[in-house]
C-alpha cells in the first residue's frame, strides 16, 4: 500500500495484520530514506542503527518468500520513501494500491507538526509518478482508495479492495485490540499515540482550519495531483 504523510496508512496496516492469513511490514523503506536525506526525524539515528539502510537489500527481502506462514503479505509504503533515481522495476512483483487523502486535510495536519511544508511533502506528486508507472507497466489502474471513504465505510471499501486484489475479506480487518502491534516500526513510540488507542477506523470528521496564503498555494497545486487519481479510486 503506498501513501502519503498524514493519512490512515498505519490503521490500515492494522487492519490487514489483524487478518490471520497475513504478515504486516511498516515503512521497510524508511531507514534508507532517512540515511539518505539526512533528515532529522524524531529517531532517525535509532531507526538507521536498528534497521537495514542498503535499499537494494531491502528491496530482495520484499520480493522475496512471504515470512511465516502467512499467504498475504502487507507492505505499509511511503511514496516519498522512493527517492528520486531508486529503480521501481521491483513493483511489478506486487499488487500495488494507493492510499489517498484530501490535500486540505494533509496540509493542515502538516502545519501542525513541521515548518517544512510543500508540493512535495504532501506526497501527491510520488505518488501520481508511482500510480502512472504501476498503471503502464501492469496495462490497469492500480487499486486506489481514499481515506475518508473507508472511514465512512469500512466494510464496504474493505471488501471492494479485497476483491480487487483477489483475497477474501474478513470482518478481522474493521476491529483490533488497542495498543501497539508486533508489525509496529521503532518509530511507533513518536507518532503512533493515536492510532495505539484505537479499536477500529474512526468515524470521519473533517479536519477544521485555515491555510496560510502559502500553504494554500500549494493546495492549488496539490489539488489537480489528487483529482486525477481520486476520479480513479475504487467506490461503492
Amino acid at each position: 500500500m503506498w501513501s502519503g504523510p498524514r493519512n490512515i496508512s498505519t490503521a490500515m496496516m492494522y487492519s490487514f495484520d489483524n487478518r490471520r492469513d497475513c504478515f504486516a511490514i511498516d515503512e521497510p523503506l524508511y531507514a534508507h530514506y532517512l540515511a539518505q536525506t539526512g533528515i532529522q526525524h524524531p529517531g532517525a539515528g535509532k531507526v538507521i542503527a536498528h534497521y537495514e539502510s542498503d535499499s537494494a537489500k531491502v528491496v530482495d527481502y520484499l520480493t522475496g518468500h512471504i515470512p511465516g506462514d502467512a499467504s498475504i503479505w502487507y507492505q505499509k509504503h511511503m511514496c516519498h520513501h522512493i527517492l528520486p533515481g531508486m529503480d521501481t522495476d521491483w513493483l511489478d512483483s506486487l499488487s500495488n494500491c494507493f492510499l489517498l487523502r484530501d490535500p486540505r486535510e494533509v496540509l493542515l495536519s502538516l502545519a501542525r507538526i513541521t515548518d517544512e511544508v510543500s508540493l512535495w511533502s504532501t506526497g501527491l506528486p510520488q505518488q501520481v509518478r508511482l500510480m502512472e508507472l504501476v498503471a503502464k507497466s501492469s496495462g490497469r489502474i492500480p487499486p486506489i482508495l481514499d481515506s475518508r471513504d473507508i472511514l465512512e465505510d469500512p466494510g464496504g471499501i474493505l471488501r471492494l479492495l479485497c476483491d480487487e486484489i483477489g483475497i477474501d475479506f474478513s470482518d478481522r480487518m474493521l476491529s483490533w485490540k488497542a495498543g501497539p502491534r508486533h508489525c509496529d516500526g521503532i518509530w511507533g513510540e513518536h507518532w503512533y499515540d493515536s492510532v495505539w488507542s484505537s479499536t477500529g477506523f474512526a468515524p470521519y470528521r473533517p479536519r477544521r482550519g485555515e491555510l496560510t496564503p502559502e500553504h494554500e498555494a500549494i493546495l492549488e497545486q496539490a489539488t489537480p495531483l489528487y483529482e486525477s487519481m481520486h476520479r480513479l479510486r475504487l467506490a461503492l
